[in-house]
């Protein structure tokens, strides 16, 4: 099973995230499938890669309660829900 998750980058104090698509039995740095995305939470920037977060979630990978409020925010779920409808 896939999961999309934080990987934690950066120095000490100074955290920075990739949102990386992952197997569940990784370790938080272990080795990713593909990086999807960007989180820095002192600058408060986020960069995705919409299309390839839109693909891992068809495909059926979980985010964690994390990557979801990140997702919420930049409404990528309501671009899951239009993609849904163009093919139903």
């Amino acid at each position: 099973m896939v999961k999309l998750r934080l990987k934690r980058c950066g120095r000490k104090q100074r955290a920075v995230y990739r949102i990386v698509a992952i197997d569940v039995r990784s370790r938080r740095e272990g080795r990713d499938i593909r990086k999807v995305g960007f989180y820095d939470p002192i600058k408060n920037q986020t960069y995705l890669n919409v299309p390839a977060i839109l693909y891992f979630l068809e495909k059926g990978a979980q985010p964690t309660g994390t990557v979801q409020d990140i997702l919420k925010k930049a409404e990528v779920f309501k671009e899951l829900c239009s993609n849904q409808m163009k093919f139903n």
